[in-house]
């Protein structure tokens, strides 16, 4: 049975989650602060957290900079800021994950398992060629080059370097980083972000080896 960690502040939210959570099969500890929760999460090795931004005694920005010096337990941001800002600052930080209040349970338990899913057996580190992907940091070198992508280059990224060989349609590619960084993305949005992630990995656009286009099916890594 799969643990959750609740950190948030919101004791009506805090008891209406859990209780929701537990029926779906989850064991579940909750806590309505940063310094309670860290003492939660390091006493019961939680699958999941989910966190506020908002705490009494800290925030949690802090609180996910401390768990990712330890863990890469998946974290899922619960928020009710419509700055973009505070949004990009918690995946930079190495959230997993991100969803806006109001929202319905059964969407953060979709949540949930994606991102429960795709940390089952990884590793930290992802490589393709040159190109390595530390998944607790958060961060992309290329060589001794670090590269600074932003938060949907980085999930696009790691979206192929995480399936090699695997061909995405584009339809695939829009549905996958709606649901891991919670953005609506369109078609063109998409032909834009595939071009500054070739452009910042050295991957020629106009002639890419890494990110390949199948021409009338999509896209997939290229061989190394």
């Amino acid at each position: 049975m799969k643990r959750i960690v609740i950190i948030e502040d919101d004791i009506n939210i805090l008891d209406s989650l859990s209780d929701y959570l537990r029926t779906e099969g989850y064991t579940v500890f909750g806590a309505k602060g940063q310094t309670e929760g860290l003492k939660l999460i390091s006493g019961c090795d939680p699958d999941c957290i989910l966190l506020d931004i908002s705490l009494p005694d800290g925030n949690g920005f802090s609180v996910c900079s401390k768990v990712r010096e330890k863990s890469d337990v998946p974290i899922i941001f619960l928020t009710a800021s419509g700055d973009e800002a505070s949004v990009i600052a918690g995946l930079e930080l190495g959230a997993d994950d991100y969803i806006k209040k109001p929202f319905s349970p059964r969407e953060l338990v979709a949540r949930i398992k994606t991102v429960t899913k795709r940390h089952s057996g990884k590793t930290h580190e992802l490589c393709h060629g040159d190109i390595k992907v530390d998944i607790v940091k958060g961060s992309v070198t290329k060589g001794n080059e670090e590269l600074f992508l932003s938060a949907l280059e980085y999930r696009l990224l790691l979206i192929f370097i995480s399936n090699k060989g695997r061909l995405f349609s584009r339809e695939q590619l829009i549905d996958e980083l709606w649901t891991t960084g919670g953005e609506f993305i369109t078609d063109n949005t998409l032909t834009v972000y595939i071009k500054r992630v070739r452009e910042k990995i050295g991957d020629d656009p106009k002639d890419p080896k890494i990110i390949v286009t199948v021409r009338g099916l999509g896209y997939r890594m290229g061989d190394e």
